[in-house]
């Protein structure tokens, strides 16, 4: 059994100055939250010369002569059973790869397996460097090795390449445009806060409690009334921009006080923003309004973009339409020089709640189509979904999108059927039985969800990016799904 994630994220800063921590993974629980602790032995003199030389940075030189090829350790995950499990029963690491400047990676053995962590930095053409940690683990061990830290690692990446630009660079870039984030504790909020933090930007996320595991400047607002907060946007507007995902996660079950809060968790909150920007002498910079392509709410067989109209009558769905078009609406006044109206389809990340679910139920071997299997999927990776965003806040120099709806989803939709055969492709599974339309409806009440979001769906793509000349990165799910689980 085999299970390996790999993992990317852009900093801007240069290959050698990342080495400085990369380089030396006793420092690793400084940056990860999932890991408590990792400490190297001293190697035998002749072990030194196992390493790679390389003529790189001092930086880097000097980092060899204390990690190299061959030396022992010891590491212990974050959560306390499987720290408590590791510590007994694990015998000691191995150093397997030191090139100074570029990777490292290290062996934890197991019975008959074991697990491989190598951390890659790769020179990208923007002058940046990419961070890749690629987690690998084989062997009869190898779901108890996942749930003990593989799962944690994911969960934890967005916020650990925070703490390890924090490392190097303690204060964001002055210079660079101020994003200020409504929903930002969210796994969307998490990734685009992550993104924009390593390229040096100041992000702050308005929150109403703050959480001391999130390592960005938290401001409390109560998502309802202006306050205090309002101050984040009044610094300096016109170099600020505004991201609002605020809203409930939308899994649940449809009833008419679900469909209520789902809407007034979206809609006051944005009201709130919008009463904040008027009291603005400058408008703000940017405006970035969270939306969803579920607005469309079932689709049938018709091919949307920007310019579709909404449903109406039956055909508009409470806790879609019914929901998502009063968050546009409330956007109305915002004070913005440029606002754009985010749909996003589905974005399939690690660590999402979609794909998690996914691929958890092809595991199991109940990949089938869910009830007809002809409704549409749309989806979007999460480094094309971020790149849209970054295009949305003028940070994309070769992309120029204008303002008003836009729809963030890839190019290239699939049906139901075809979304769990792909599926079951990747992970090797055989061809299962379909989940009948009634099974789903009396499932959802167990599992306190909406039968809809498995039984309905929409072709949603995008007339604008299109036109504007974005390029997706990963066009085709088939693609987008190698990358996310391989």
């Amino acid at each position: 059994m085999t299970w390996q994630r790999t993992l990317r994220h852009f900093f801007a800063l240069p290959a050698d100055e990342l080495w400085e921590v990369v380089g030396d993974p006793t420092r690793w629980p400084a940056w990860s939250g999932a890991i408590r602790s990792f400490t190297l032995e001293a190697p035998p003199p002749h072990e030194y010369a196992e390493a790679p030389v390389s003529h790189t940075a001092a930086v880097a030189e000097a980092q060899v002569a204390q990690v190299a090829v061959g030396q022992r350790g010891h590491y212990l995950p974050a959560r306390g059973w499987a720290a408590a499990l590791h510590g007994r029963t694990a015998g000691p690491l191995r150093i397997t790869e030191v090139e100074p400047g570029r990777s490292l990676s290290f062996e934890q053995p197991a019975p008959i397996g074991g697990t491989r962590v190598r951390w890659s930095l790769l020179k990208h053409p923007s002058g940046g460097t990419t961070l890749e940690q690629q987690v690998t683990v084989t062997g009869p061990m190898t779901p108890a090795i996942v749930a003990s830290i593989g799962n944690d690692l994911i969960a934890d990446w967005p916020l650990a390449v925070v703490r390890l630009h924090r490392m190097l660079r303690p204060q964001p870039d002055a210079n660079l445009l101020k994003v200020v984030i409504a929903g930002g504790s969210g796994t969307l909020g998490r990734s685009i806060a992550a993104d924009l933090t390593t390229r040096g930007h100041e992000v702050v996320l308005l929150t109403r409690q703050v959480n001391l595991a999130l390592p960005h400047r938290q401001v409390l607002w109560d998502g309802a009334s202006t306050g205090p907060w309002v101050e984040e946007l009044a610094q300096d507007p016109a170099n600020t921009a505004l991201i609002n995902l605020a809203g409930r996660l939308v899994d649940a079950r449809p009833t008419g006080a679900n469909v209520t809060d789902l809407r007034e968790s979206r809609v006051r909150p944005t009201q709130a923003l919008v009463s904040a920007s008027q009291q603005l002498d400058t408008p703000l910079a940017r405006w970035v309004q969270g939306s969803t392509t579920a607005i469309w709410s079932d689709a049938g067989d018709l091919h949307l973009t920007e310019s579709s109209p909404l449903p109406a009558g039956p055909n508009a769905l409470p806790q879609m339409t019914g929901v998502a078009a009063p968050w546009e609406d409330a956007v109305e006044g915002a004070n913005a020089e440029h606002l754009t109206i985010l749909r996003t389809s589905i974005v399939l990340q690690n660590g999402s709640p979609a794909l998690d679910r996914l691929t958890q139920l092809t595991r199991a071997g109940l990949g089938g189509r869910v009830g007809s299997g002809r409704q549409w999927f749309s989806w979007i990776h999460v480094e094309d979904w971020l790149s849209l965003v970054r295009a949305t806040l003028g940070l994309e120099e070769e992309v120029n999108l204008p303002d008003g709806i836009l729809v963030a989803a890839a190019p290239n939709p699939v049906r139901n059927h075809e979304l769990m055969a792909t599926l079951r492709e990747r992970f090797r599974r055989p061809a299962a039985p379909p989940t009948p339309s009634p099974l789903v409806r009396v499932g959802s009440i167990a599992l306190r969800t909406d039968p809809a979001l498995g039984l309905t769906g929409r072709h949603a793509t995008s007339e604008v990016t299109t036109e504007a000349g974005f390029e997706f990165v990963y066009p085709t799910l088939d693609g987008a799904l190698r990358d996310l689980t391989s």
